[in-house]
């Protein structure tokens, strides 16, 4: 519980300081938000990857509108209830607005009892969170079909151009490739930064959230996991690995990874679900710069690095991700709708020693699932073919990136 007196100081403490703020470069998925629809709008994603801008971004388009962060740590305590006592507060300090802002609302057990209160009324909402499954599920019983989610993502390549300045080029692509986009450390290019940023994430969304006692464990499979990034993995190899008790605690801490975007998981494609289950899956991490920053080998492995890059480019357009595997193997086959719609190679560079392995994988997998052609993304080949009747692209990821 929370004195009325206390919220009235904080919201217009936190108010004065929105004037302040830095709102930066506009983020590209803004163009996708409609403020105007009867819909509470989700904004999820990792922690410092701009969901705070993003939300300032949006405040900046409306006159009226009220506003609380719930990260401000001189709200601790704050239950459900007081909800009604934040509301008059607004209403006395800023009259009868309809358009709420919450920052990391999810810190607040029960926020969804409130927020779907204020949407029967009418009241246009925006939330943030960093927690995908917390968030899921308070949305699952409260907000079903009331919501609409939209995930942010570190900057991507054409947004870190737009901030540094400069020109796309293998040069900058390189930069990026190493670097990421988390916009703090792209700025300031302190290391610092994203190590602090990686225990952050551990702590406060892993460790507090779900009272896990063994930090020192999950620190550990956490840059592990950072280090391996595209590579296969199975449960029952970590367990192994980090002697945990069962292979339930290795899917639990795992999923606990996903859901706060740290890492993210792409299953072996098969038509049989319970197949998806058991086969080994690959592993890949949220941006190059932080893996880069908490890890011993990955920045000396280009082709992780690129094949990482594509990942999460695809990972914002896409739902369904999986790698193919037979006699040979593709990196990303996309599903769309029950359909395969997509096939992807990653190849740092495309030359006579590596050209018949990658093309091959491609290859197998455009005839097993009847595509008719498919892409070879590369730091910098350009070149096409056609074989078996199919057609093969071949791309410098760059270029991709600004399609």
């Amino acid at each position: 519980m929370i004195l009325k007196d206390t919220l009235r100081e904080l919201a217009k403490n936190q108010r004065e300081t929105l004037n302040k703020f830095e709102y930066g470069i506009e983020r590209e998925v803004i163009q996708q938000i409609d403020l105007y629809l009867p819909f509470a709008i989700i904004l999820s994603g990792v922690r410092r990857c701009g969901k705070s801008t993003l939300l300032l971004q949006l405040i900046r388009k409306r006159e009226n509108y009220y506003f609380f962060n719930f990260e401000d740590p001189r709200i601790v305590g704050f239950e459900v209830s007081d909800f009604q006592k934040l509301n008059d507060v607004f209403q006395e300090e800023f009259g009868t607005q309809d358009y709420y802002f919450f920052d990391e609302i999810q810190n607040v057990q029960g926020w969804e009892i409130f927020i779907r209160s204020m949407l029967d009324k009418g009241k246009k909402i925006v939330i943030t969170g960093s927690n995908a499954s917390l968030l899921s599920k308070e949305l699952g019983t409260r907000l079903t079909g009331r919501h609409l989610r939209y995930e942010l993502f570190p900057f991507s390549y054409t947004e870190m151009l737009t901030l540094l300045k400069i020109n796309p080029n293998k040069e900058s692509f390189e930069d990026y490739l190493k670097k990421g986009g988390f916009p703090e450390f792209l700025k300031n290019q302190k290391e610092e930064i994203l190590r602090e940023l990686f225990y952050d994430i551990v702590i406060r969304d892993i460790v507090v959230r779900h009272k896990i006692r063994n930090l020192k464990t999950i620190k550990e499979l956490g840059i592990y996991l950072l280090t391996n990034i595209g590579k296969e993995f199975s449960y029952n190899n970590l367990k192994k690995t980090f002697n945990l008790g069962s292979i339930n605690t290795v899917i639990s801490f795992i999923s606990f990874f996903e859901d706060s975007y740290l890492l993210f998981t792409v299953p072996k494609f098969s038509y049989s679900f319970k197949q998806q289950l058991v086969n080994p899956k690959k592993i890949y991490s949220i941006d190059n710069g932080l893996s880069n920053a908490n890890s011993v080998s990955f920045s000396f492995d280009k082709g992780r690095m690129l094949e990482n890059v594509v990942f999460n480019n695809l990972r914002k357009k896409f739902k369904d991700i999986f790698y193919f595997k037979e006699t040979n193997e593709c990196d990303f086959v996309i599903k769309e709708k029950e359909e395969i719609v997509l096939a992807i190679q990653v190849c740092y560079d495309l030359n006579n020693d590596n050209k018949e392995r990658e093309i091959n994988g491609l290859l197998e997998a455009l005839i097993a699932l009847n595509l008719e052609q498919g892409l070879i993304l590369t730091f910098n080949n350009e070149d096409q073919f056609v074989i078996k009747n199919k057609k093969i692209f071949v791309k410098p990821t760059w270029k991709w990136l600004l399609e």
